[in-house]
């Protein structure tokens, strides 16, 4: 039986891509990890269905900061996720897979994310450069290897 697409805001695609296992909670990092690491990254993860949403999304579910569909920091939030919207070309409704997303996020330009991520509190940590870096030289699921 094929799984429900997975519920994502717009700035949590470039968070899985960053993700090195660390995270507001441990209930939250649990649950970000069985997302990124089970799926996401797992053999084939590339066709996972992602369904684009404006509010609390399946990453969102576990997080101390949660307030409802919101967060206890909201106007960052809305920030992130439209700046992020902008750069990957998502709105809510949206549905597209992982490989897809990640095509998105390899054709954003150099230094993208010190714009589209100014608010985050993780860009400091250089997680999520660093993997855009590398799938920007990785090869392309299609090319042979």
């Amino acid at each position: 039986m094929p799984q429900s697409p997975l519920r994502y805001r717009p700035h949590h695609f470039l968070c899985s891509l960053g993700f090195e296992g660390k995270g507001y909670s441990p209930e939250f990092t649990a649950n970000m990890s069985a997302i990124v690491l089970g799926r996401l990254r797992a053999a084939r993860g590339e066709a996972v269905e992602i369904e684009v949403v404006g509010a609390a999304d399946d990453i969102c579910a576990p997080c101390p900061a949660r307030r409802g569909e919101g967060c206890e920091s909201q106007a960052k939030i809305a920030a992130l996720d439209a700046a992020h919207g902008r750069a990957l070309g998502l709105a809510p409704g949206d549905r597209l897979s992982w490989g897809e997303a990640r095509a998105r996020m390899r054709a954003l330009p150099e230094g993208a994310l010190s714009e589209i991520c100014a608010p985050c509190q993780w860009l400091a940590y250089g997680m999520c450069e660093a993997a855009l870096a590398r799938l920007k030289t990785a090869p392309e699921p299609s090319d042979p290897q």
